[in-house]
């Protein structure tokens, strides 16, 4: 599998198709989590909490690759459009608790603050035959891995790395001076 554009950048179809929204719709989308949930959580927590955030291209791009490469190691056959990424919201912890993140170098600044972790899906049929996007981690011991499935480990117990991506540049502490919609 190859990232591949599916419609030339400039060419009248990219720019009136699937992935466009009406500007104010985005603006009163936005303004509905920051006059809502970002509120309560600021109020909630005592802090700013950023309300967006930034992944670079080349970024993004290298994690759907490794996500396509991986599962074709485990599957060379597995359908493109039976493959996606998962969006959890997530926050980083209190500044005290810092040393959790000493394996995933993200500034301290960020405490506190929500973030995003992607993690890659697989559609496959569940125990009713219902196709569903189950998360999962191609590269843990040569087998697909269901994440969605909770298994319990004890507190000493390892769990293995996961393919997954987090860390984008959050605005605040980034300056808001560049966005369309602050």
């Amino acid at each position: 599998m190859k990232t591949k554009p599916t419609l030339e950048a400039d060419s009248p179809e990219a720019l009136s198709g699937a992935n466009t929204i009406a500007t104010d719709l985005v603006q009163k989308l936005i303004s509905n989590y920051r006059n809502h949930q970002m509120q309560a959580v600021n109020k909630e927590l005592g802090i700013t909490d950023s309300h967006s955030i930034w992944f670079d291209l080349p970024k993004l791009k290298n994690f759907i690759a490794t996500i396509e490469n991986e599962a074709k190691k485990v599957n060379p056959d597995v359908p493109e459009d039976h493959l996606g990424i998962r969006f959890y919201y997530a926050a980083y912890p209190k500044a005290e608790d810092w040393a959790i993140m000493e394996s995933h170098p993200v500034e301290k600044e960020y405490a506190e603050r929500h973030t995003l972790v992607m993690i890659p899906t697989l559609k496959k049929e569940d125990e009713n035959g219902e196709m569903l996007h189950y998360d999962f981690c191609p590269s843990t011991d040569g087998s697909v891995l269901a994440m969605a499935a909770k298994t319990k480990k004890g507190p000493t117990e390892l769990k293995p790395d996961t393919i997954a991506e987090n860390h984008g540049v959050l605005s605040p502490p980034e300056s808001p001076k560049t966005e369309q919609f602050p």
